[in-house]
């Protein structure tokens, strides 16, 4: 107990029963019991019609012919739906109105869907679909961001920071290095596939189930296909399997497309893409070309960077804006940059729209500054980590290129520095170098990164998030917000939020489906925010009710409001106790409203992006990772041998989901750089469409020493129980695993400079080492051998 003479700023405060514990998922038990309902295993309503999409042939073009009489014949189908068909706009664009639902007289990408077909049974829907005849005068097509570039096309226009003259400070530095490097993209690979199923409902209303991080968008989108009101379409999810932001737009066009279906025929029409189909019809993260020059002195300290970044965004802008930007954002990660000029290209290709991916633009702009950083190290001799240590943000060189102050660099710093020590990285380094000495065949590499990621939409008026909380007579709560889930917790920690603010069991809070009939308006749930947005706006609501309640449990007690707690399903006043429910019932008959919205807006933005400058984010989430590797020079083979993560999530609202978010990204990242290989062939059909030919990582990828640690640091912002985001963060620190591989290329081949490009596969190592000696090697090891003997 504290001292009566204690000053009440001294006092602790009373311990959590369910913020910051490590519970479980909402839904664990029903994911491994397969129990758990996605979209395809709801019951379809009686009529259910099935829908495929009939596609385009070629990249670019422009449509000749169009013979649907075969796929009108073929049995069992009811209708067949062209561009023509549309009620309303052929539009499912977010912003720019560049994409249709349905080609009309020009084709944009290879596979772009041309018309669908409605049938009694799916079988009978992809079969029908492919008896089409369309003819397409085909147009040479622009596949890569080289033939982008040089075809001179954009989706937006070019956009640039500019800091001095970094031309001229590079020239005159001590020391100047130039590089190039490209970029993979990066295929989603959710479980559950794209999936929509539209009902029609009564005066022009429509119901769309649809798997989309972003509801709010599909109403809109739907409403505009069909020409009616947002407030005729409701959209409602209560899961989706995996997203990682390839749900945040890329939902809308199959939503769209059975909604009109819908309407047309007057029954309920579902619409699920297969494998093959979703990775072929959906866009990825963006691929990107970097160019480089840098200037820095005997240290490794930069003096000036000129950096282009080059987007592949394919044929429609969707989040490209968005994308581009943050890359440039997180183009200097934890790094002070006196001058530079970060520009950007976003080029527009004939392939399939890129979109929103984990991380958002950040992963690619921080991969192009640590390659830089590594580089640098190599040139002159010094450990990558001391030329890190040396270019991080410090006092008086804390302004990022777009005017942001970072405030707590000194959190970063020690957070890096503690992983140093506890992974033991300067041994480690040592015995590597040891090993390399005598291995000719097998080269290890470390590498220590760190992750600086701004938290925030960087479009400003989409941070905000509404609730809906109601409090029944019997003292359980129903619970809804515009947050959706996609696997990452964000409905059991917010539902942790509204049962500490009650002071009740978390049995006792009801999860229900988010739908824009409840809370309209929303944001995407995207940008790491979901839990610092919604779980705002859930303690706002709930407080609003806990105040009234407090106020009759006062009346009844006789007792300053102030003096009433509400703690362990009770609510308490000096020695008076009384259970939450009977509470509830008091309240409803003294006519207290038991039901409260709750609205959030993140504070203290502003972004003026004409100049290039404010303050986009509300604060950064720190991590940094140590990654070991082994490489076989020969067949370009590698092993990562022990990942050491410390990540920074404030204080946890729950560390058990974070650990969880912070091993799932980091292994995604890993992918990324590593195995997942995007391949087109010259007319611009993607031929790594399947996980036959497309690879992701598996468990045996996993390192089998992997070491995740919370960095003890609570968030100086003012967010939901001082936590902070940790959805996308973590993919970053798998960069340290590409900076290993790079280190082990450097130790096959020193001197030589590593030009690898990521992702990492073998055939881009073995081209990184170069030509291999054979001769020399086998020399070694027998050398190596009869030393031993």
């Amino acid at each position: 107990m504290p001292r009566l003479d204690m000053p009440e700023s001294c006092v602790p405060e009373p311990p959590l029963r369910h913020v910051r514990q490590p519970l479980p998922h909402d839904s664990a038990r029903l994911h491994v019991q397969g129990a758990a309902p996605y979209i395809d295993d709801l019951p379809e309503p009686r009529g259910t019609l099935h829908l495929a999409v009939g596609r385009a042939a070629v990249a670019r073009g422009t449509i000749v012919t169009l013979d649907l009489s075969a796929v009108k014949a073929f049995p069992g189908v009811v209708a067949v739906i062209t561009a023509a068909d549309i009620p309303g706009a052929n539009d499912i664009a977010p912003t720019l109105a560049d994409e249709p639902m349905l080609a009309e007289t020009h084709v944009i990408y290879h596979g772009q869907p041309v018309f669908a077909v409605a049938a009694e049974t799916r079988d009978a829907a992809r079969r029908a679909a492919r008896l089409a005849t369309i003819e397409i005068d085909a147009e040479p097509a622009a596949i890569t961001i080289d033939q982008g570039l040089a075809r001179g096309e954009r989706v937006l226009p070019d956009y640039a920071f500019v800091e001095g003259d970094p031309g001229a400070v590079i020239a005159a530095s001590s020391d100047q290095m130039t590089g190039t490097m490209h970029i993979g993209g990066q295929e989603h690979f959710y479980l559950e596939g794209q999936i929509a199923l539209a009902s029609p409902g009564e005066s022009g209303a429509m119901l769309v189930h649809a798997s989309t991080q972003h509801p709010s968008e599909v109403q809109e989108i739907v409403a505009r296909v069909l020409g009616v009101p947002e407030a005729f379409v409701t959209c409602e999810i209560r899961r989706m399997g995996g997203a990682f932001g390839g749900k945040e737009t890329q939902g809308s066009q199959w939503a769209a497309i059975a909604a009109v279906a819908a309407r047309l025929t007057g029954r309920p029409c579902k619409l699920r893409l297969d494998r093959d189909d979703d990775m072929a019809l959906t866009g990825k993260r963006h691929d990107f070309r970097a160019d480089w020059s840098v200037g820095f002195d005997a240290d490794g300290r930069i003096t000036a960077l000129d950096l282009m970044l080059a987007a592949r965004c394919g044929c429609s802008a969707d989040c490209s804006a968005g994308v581009v930007d943050r890359a440039m954002f997180h183009a200097d990660n934890t790094y002070f940059l006196p001058a530079f000029r970060i520009d950007t290209r976003r080029v527009r290709t004939d392939t399939v729209s890129n979109t929103a991916f984990r991380g958002f633009g950040g992963p690619q702009g921080m991969l192009a500054i640590e390659r830089v950083i590594d580089a640098i190290a190599r040139r002159l001799g010094r450990d990558p980590l001391d030329v890190r240590k040396a270019n991080f943000y410090s006092e008086g060189r804390h302004v990022t290129p777009y005017g942001q102050t970072v405030e707590d660099f000194s959190t970063g710093l020690a957070l890096i520095e503690e992983l140093e020590r506890t992974s033991d990285y300067r041994a480690r380094r040592a015995a590597i170098t040891s090993f390399n000495e005598t291995s000719p065949i097998l080269k290890r590499g470390l590498a220590l990164t760190p992750v600086k990621f701004g938290i925030s939409f960087t479009l400003t008026p989409l941070n905000q998030a509404g609730a809906l909380v109601h409090v029944y007579r019997d003292g359980s709560v129903h619970l809804n917000h515009g947050g959706t889930e996609m696997g990452q917790g964000l409905f059991q920690k917010v539902a942790q939020v509204a049962a500490e603010e009650f002071g009740i069991a978390l049995e006792r809070v009801r999860i229900t489906p988010t739908s824009t009939d409840k809370v309209p308006n929303t944001a995407p749930t995207a940008a790491s925010s979901g839990s610092d947005l919604n779980g705002m706006a859930v303690q706002i609501a709930s407080r609003t009710i806990k105040a009234r309640m407090a106020a009759v449990a006062a009346e009844t007690f006789g007792v300053p409001v102030e003096d009433v707690v509400f703690r362990d399903d009770h609510v308490v006043a000096g020695n008076r106790r009384l259970e939450f429910g009977e509470l509830a019932k008091k309240a409803h008959a003294a006519r207290v409203s038991l039901s409260s919205t709750g609205f959030y807006k993140t504070p203290d933005l502003h972004w003026d992006r004409a100049r290039g400058k404010g303050r986009p984010f509300f604060y950064y989430a720190w991590g940094a990772a140590c990654s070991e590797v082994t490489i076989d020079v020969t067949t370009g083979e590698t092993k990562v041998l022990r990942v050491d993560i410390l990540h920074d999530v404030g204080r946890s609202l729950n560390p058990a989901l974070d650990i969880g978010q912070i091993e799932g990204g980091f292994v995604q990242g890993m992918g990324w750089l590593t195995t997942e290989e995007l391949v087109y062939d010259a007319a611009g059909r993607l031929l790594t469409h399947a996980p036959s030919t497309y690879k992701i990582p598996v468990s045996s990828d996993v390192p089998a020493d992997f070491r995740v640690a919370l960095f003890d640091d609570e968030n100086r912002a003012d967010t939901i129980y001082r936590s902070k985001a940790v959805g996308e963060p973590p993919l970053m620190l798998a960069i340290s695993v590409f900076s290993a591989i790079a280190d082990a290329v450097e130790a096959a081949s020193p001197g030589r400079g590593v030009l690898l490009d990521a992702p990492a596969t073998p055939e881009a190592i073995v081209t990184a080492i170069g030509p291999f000696d054979a001769a020399t090697a086998f020399a070694t090891l027998v050398s190596n051998a009869t030393s031993r003997t």
